[in-house]
């Protein structure tokens, strides 16, 4: 069997001559005679930002395709009772925006 020519697309070609190493699938194709490159097409998957829901005053409440995310934040530097009555109140003010949600999903005859 003698083979012609191999097929390789252009951007491929000129990965491999800056020195790169493409990943992709190497074939022969019969009709034509031809050893045949296609590179794998690595797209990057786009994901649906995350929706806010609230803002609060330590941070916020979002709601993605599959979760519903609550992120507190504080400075290292305050004293710890800062730190919990911080977190009660954040906490609290999320439990209300989830249940307002629910609420406005709820339709009532």
């Amino acid at each position: 069997m003698i083979i012609n020519s191999i097929n390789i697309p252009d951007e491929v070609l000129a990965d491999l001559l800056k020195g790169k190493r493409p990943a992709g699938t190497i074939g022969f194709d019969p009709t034509i005679s031809e050893i045949d490159f296609k590179p794998f097409k690595k797209n990057a998957k786009r994901r649906r930002p995350a929706k806010m829901l609230a803002k609060l005053p330590w941070g916020w409440v979002k709601e993605s395709k599959a979760n519903q995310k609550h992120l507190t934040s504080f400075s290292k530097h305050l004293p710890l009772e800062e730190k919990l009555e911080i977190l009660d109140h954040d906490n609290e003010l999320a439990k209300r925006t989830l249940i307002e949600r629910e609420l406005e999903l709820i339709e009532f005859c």
